[in-house]
């Protein structure tokens, strides 16, 4: 019998875990929300939570024949490990660093045209934590291993310690895109020789331990593979759409961050804009990827909050899209950001222009101030030709068809719903794998949205390009 993989999915918001046959078939997922984590007053990653998580929904799966895991994991999370696991609880990207310790950060970070990483704020740069992390816990960062977040799953899972590049390249400030290895900083200040050894993305480094493979029942000769950054796996299960072939594509994931990854073809991408939350990302074969970002994800909740009725539900599409007329009609729209400190807007505070009353016309309206951002950073990554959403928000339909009329010179698409991240990392172990389905072209909203964006604009005219 052909073997199958599962992927583990650890985002910032969700954890899942998917089941997979060899030539690309999904044959059953689970997720879970991450549980909030406070430890001795700081925000923490729900480590523990969810290795129980783990313990109890992999053996939901051991009936099936399980040849290899492959974890993925979102960009900003690091653990320092011994050789029993964690030395302590992973800071939360989202905790707040004292202000004189991230002054004295920024002094030592090297200049974006190096790592192509911006200074962001919090943990989000992986070297602020790690700063952070030596003066919390000086003793235990003396021995410590470092792992990126996905690789630290690859730990979990095998007890094989690797690093690997997409991880380190996604605004870390510890990686030289030009130069393919750390940074002058993480260098200097010996961070560099404690991460532990790199390994290739879909490189094997060790089988799933015995005493997981006891409590699950799964084999214990799994393979278990380094695992990469969640959004280079989206963008590695874009690749495989033949539509997609020799032209100038722009992945757009979408999640708790929005972010366009430009593979450029023809067209250089414009210089980037480290003030507006643009940055290199790094693909699993080291290679640069010009990106920008916004928290989309968290600014729609944060509007419309997580336990009601989403943007992307399918029964409501029908009801959203009539109301964009209402919205348009009394110029309703919100104003960035409500997410301060990230996107192509990081000083500006998020506040309504005539808030609807109407529920799915606040809705709408939501959607429609996320695609007046989304089109912002696509503009600050020289976006040309075709441009694929993936991920939630494909769905909502609002957001994807107002991004098409906002943008007539592209060609907007979205995909099968679950060709995404997990299929992405399967392609790391099957590169010849296609997407189970064809793209579907995304047709414009049948509205005029030139007035309406560019009054917009004018209200937030310090920011505007």
């Amino acid at each position: 019998m052909r073997g199958t993989t599962i992927i583990i999915d650890i985002g910032k918001t969700m954890s899942k875990v998917s089941l997979w046959t060899d030539d690309g078939v999904m044959l059953d997922k689970h997720v879970r929300a991450n549980e909030p984590c406070v430890v001795d007053g700081l925000k923490r990653l729900d480590v523990d939570g969810i290795a129980a998580w783990l313990r109890d929904t992999l053996p939901l799966f051991a009936a099936h024949p399980i040849a290899a895991i492959i974890p993925v994991g979102h960009g900003a999370g690091v653990v320092a490990i011994g050789d029993s696991g964690a030395l302590f609880p992973p800071l939360d990207y989202e905790q707040d660093l004292p202000a004189d310790m991230m002054a004295d950060y920024r002094a030592q970070r090297d200049a974006f045209a190096v790592t192509g990483s911006p200074a962001l704020p919090d943990g989000l740069n992986m070297g602020a934590q790690l700063f952070w992390m030596e003066r919390l816990y000086s003793r235990e960062m003396a021995a410590a291993t470092i792992l990126p977040w996905a690789q630290y799953w690859a730990f979990w899972l095998s007890g094989g310690a690797r690093s690997e590049v997409s991880s380190l390249g996604c605004h870390t400030d510890l990686w030289s895109p030009a130069t393919v290895e750390f940074s002058p900083m993480a260098k200097r200040m010996g961070w560099a020789e404690k991460f532990a050894p790199l390994a290739k993305a879909g490189e094997t480094i060790g089988t799933l331990r015995a005493d997981l493979a006891a409590a699950t029942g799964m084999p214990a000769m799994a393979k278990i593979y380094t695992g990469l950054h969640d959004s280079n796996a989206a963008l590695n299960a874009a690749r495989g759409f033949a539509a997609l072939e020799g032209r100038d594509t722009t992945v757009l994931s979408t999640g708790t961050w929005f972010i366009p990854m430009r593979l450029p073809l023809n067209a250089a991408p414009p210089p980037l804009n480290e003030h507006r939350d643009c940055l290199i990302n790094v693909d699993v074969f080291g290679a640069p990827v010009p990106s920008a970002r916004f928290m989309g994800g968290r600014e729609i909740e944060s509007q419309i909050e997580i336990d009601t009725r989403r943007v992307d539900i399918k029964p409501d599409q029908p009801a959203l899209l009539s109301s964009v007329h209402h919205v348009l009609a009394d110029g309703a729209m919100m104003l960035p950001s409500f997410a301060p400190g990230f996107g192509p807007y990081p000083e500006g505070e998020g506040r309504w222009i005539n808030r609807p009353a109407d529920w799915y016309e606040r809705r709408a309206a939501v959607c429609l101030y996320a695609a007046m951002v989304t089109e912002t950073c696509l503009s600050l990554v020289g976006a040309t030709d075709a441009v694929l959403i993936e991920g939630r928000f494909a769905e909502a339909e609002v957001f994807t068809r107002a991004l098409a009329n906002l943008r007539p010179d592209l060609t907007f698409y979205t995909g099968p719903a679950h060709n995404d991240v997990s299929f992405g990392a399967l392609r790391l172990l099957h590169p010849d794998l296609r997407p189970d389905g064809a793209l579907v072209r995304v047709e414009p909203l049948p509205h005029d949205l030139t007035q309406y964006a560019a009054e917009w604009l004018v209200l937030i005219p310090e920011m505007a390009l």
